[in-house]
């Protein structure tokens, strides 16, 4: 019905700021198109591909984990290892906040098990990191301090009665 129209190249620029400032005003949906619209016309852009990660990430809270599928897939387009454990742990994180309010029975129990995710990959991230990247490192301790500061993120409890087959 109607077709996208493509970028140039010397607007990418522009575009990327675009989406930092669209990410700052919540509409991370808006942000989401201006980067396809980036790799339409610059596929292995490594900004519109890590913006895009969080512009998605962004909207867990509101559309749930059906989005988590599509932000996985860029880890495979991020240029080195540390990026792509630090931003697998950015959407297991997110994950695990959006589960947070979702109040729902089990939902800390889900929350913790995101949570842990996310702190394993950013503690792979961590030992491929860059001198003086210390992000991995703040965002294990962010992750600590949601376990900490929510009771329900909890692991699950293993049954304390054993069934008997008696």
């Amino acid at each position: 019905m109607f077709e996208l129209k493509r970028l140039s190249r010397d607007g990418v620029e522009r575009a990327l700021e675009k989406v930092e400032r669209y990410r700052l005003l919540n509409e991370p949906w808006q942000a989401e198109s201006i980067c396809r619209d980036v790799l339409a016309i610059d596929p292995a852009n490594q900004r519109a591909l890590t913006a895009l990660l969080l512009a998605i990430t962004d909207q867990f809270r509101a559309e749930g984990a059906s989005r988590a599928t599509a932000a996985t897939a860029l880890l495979e387009h991020l240029a080195d290892e540390y990026a792509r454990c630090y931003y697998a742990g950015i959407i297991c994180e997110r994950r695990g906040t959006a589960q947070l309010g979702r109040r729902v029975p089990g939902a800390g129990e889900i929350a913790y098990d995101w949570l842990r995710r996310a702190m394993d990959w950013y503690a792979k991230a961590e030992r491929v990191r860059p001198a003086g990247n210390d992000d991995a490192l703040l965002r294990w301790n962010t992750c600590v301090r949601v376990i900490q500061r929510h009771p329900d993120v909890r692991p699950v409890e293993p049954d304390e009665t054993p069934l008997s087959l008696e």
